[in-house]
């Protein structure tokens, strides 16, 4: 099966090609595309009477099939390979976020308002009043990003600081698409407890904590008894911004194939943070015969084998016909399959057992559980993680907007009715003129996207009594 070439795994080759050599550079084009690579871009960087020197910018399947893409140029005969560099790596060099002064510092004037002696009266206001920090700080519109880095991108447990990179993209984003200022911070630790001290302990700082990349059981721990002990929000991307742009998708699909939320059987594949915060959502918005899977099958009231609290809440609320045996058995004539596991755990033959008008959401990432171009023959709608193909779950049509809106009423927690009201909030971009199979989700580039959630998510913040202020204010 040809996998499709991604920006992800993308090349920048410099090569000198010898002059005097018609169509040199066609056999580089035609060697990198026999090799899987897709040339997006070619320029001339240096010439003279004896070489040229053109740099190719080359998306590839894999890591592996970048250098195999790259010995290919440079096997070519009359082509030197003068460097290679992946792309990914170049852009986040020195890291992918700063911080920026607001405040002017020309003169002794402006030292004295910013710092000493001027900040004292400020820092006396707070003392009296900490929601002046709202007011007079970074707080109103800072947000804190937290991992330990045990359950990164489908890595899994690869550590806080390689989880570092990740909480810098994160910060870009907030700020890209909501203008939410964030910084990011990773803990080296295991243990949930400190993991919830610390967050105690810096939460003066920040308006609100987005916990990223920790896994389970420790995330519900740490985020459960966080909610129940700060006043501002407390948010798992990892589990309630998929959820939300999960049900924001299915909304869409279920206009296109006709069927009713709370008529479909709903198969879950990986009963993590994500996997239960999905089943959490579409339960609360009407599904009522969902089934989830793990490594060791379907997840039934009075399973033993490889359960934990959460796995025991969820044998308790799913399953209403007590369906065991593996995910073959359990996908059997379901309307949706929900894959937050990973890469080929979903098969053709598992597909095609579904019921008519089958929707897949496959998420795992970078490879989802069946691809796209394997499930196309039997699929109705299809949805990945993946930036490259139709319909991406990603979490960033949320997560930013949320943020916004919860920040701009300062409220004290980010609800479930908030969550479902901003996936009601991206379907809702989506005209009914637009809807197609492969236009479920709008593009995290729409524009429309962040405002739509964040004004959701404000009226549910007052219309709860979660905000301290109404937009007004």
């Amino acid at each position: 099966m040809a996998v499709t070439p991604s920006a992800q795994y993308s090349v920048t080759l410099r090569l000198e090609l010898e002059q005097g050599r018609p169509g040199l550079s066609a056999e580089v084009a035609s060697a990198i595309s026999a090799a899987g690579g897709s040339i997006t871009s070619m320029e001339v960087v240096e010439a003279d009477h004896r070489r040229v020197v053109r740099e190719f910018v080359v998306d590839t399947t894999s890591v592996e099939n970048e250098d195999e893409v790259t010995a290919a140029a440079a096997a070519v005969d009359g082509v030197t390979l003068i460097s290679s560099e992946d792309r990914t790596f170049r852009l986040h060099k020195g890291g992918k976020i700063e911080m920026v002064p607001q405040a002017r510092l020309e003169t002794r004037e402006d030292l004295a308002l910013a710092y000493m002696p001027g900040v004292a009266t400020v820092a006396r206001a707070i003392a009296a009043d900490d929601h002046a920090a709202f007011d007079y700080t970074l707080k109103r519109n800072m947000v804190a990003v937290i991992t330990n880095g045990t359950a990164v991108l489908g890595l899994g447990d690869i550590g806080a600081a390689a989880g570092m990179p990740v909480m810098e993209g994160k910060s870009l984003l907030f700020k890209e698409f909501a203008d939410v200022d964030s910084y990011a911070i990773c803990v080296d630790s295991h243990d949930a407890q400190e993991i919830i001290k610390v967050c105690e302990a810096i939460a003066p700082a920040f308006g609100g904590i987005n916990l990223e990349d920790i896994a389970a059981p420790a995330c519900f721990e740490i985020e459960d008894t966080l909610k129940e002990r700060l006043d501002i929000p407390v948010f798992h991307d990892d589990q309630h911004g998929t959820a939300v742009v999960l049900l924001a998708a299915l909304i869409n699909a279920c206009k296109i194939t006709g069927h009713d939320i709370k008529d479909l059987k709903v198969v879950v594949n990986g009963i993590g943070a994500s996997g239960v915060a999905c089943s959490k959502i579409l339960i609360n918005a009407g599904v009522t015969n969902i089934i989830g899977c793990d490594t060791k099958g379907a997840i039934y009231n009075g399973r033993t084998e490889n359960m934990n609290f959460m796995k025991d809440w969820y044998a308790e609320n799913t399953n209403p016909e007590g369906i065991r045996g593996d995910l073959t058995e359990a996908v059997k004539g379901a309307n949706l399959f929900v894959g937050l596991s990973g890469p080929g755990t979903f098969s053709v033959d598992q597909l095609k057992s579904m019921a008519k008008d089958p929707i897949v959401f496959a998420m795992a990432n970078p490879t989802p559980e069946i691809m796209p171009e394997l499930a196309a023959p039997y699929v109705r709608v299809m949805a990945t993680g993946r930036s490259d193909y139709p319909n991406q779950i990603n979490n960033v049509l949320a997560f930013p907007g949320l943020f916004r809106g919860a920040l701009d009423v300062r409220a004290r927690q980010i609800s479930e009715s908030m969550k479902v009201a901003a996936a009601h909030a991206i379907a809702g971009v989506i005209s009914d003129d637009e809807l197609h199979e492969d236009y479920i989700i709008p593009s995290c580039f729409n524009p429309d996207v962040a405002p739509a959630v964040a004004a959701a998510t404000r009226r549910v913040a007052v219309e709860e009594g979660l905000a301290r202020i109404t937009p007004e204010e």
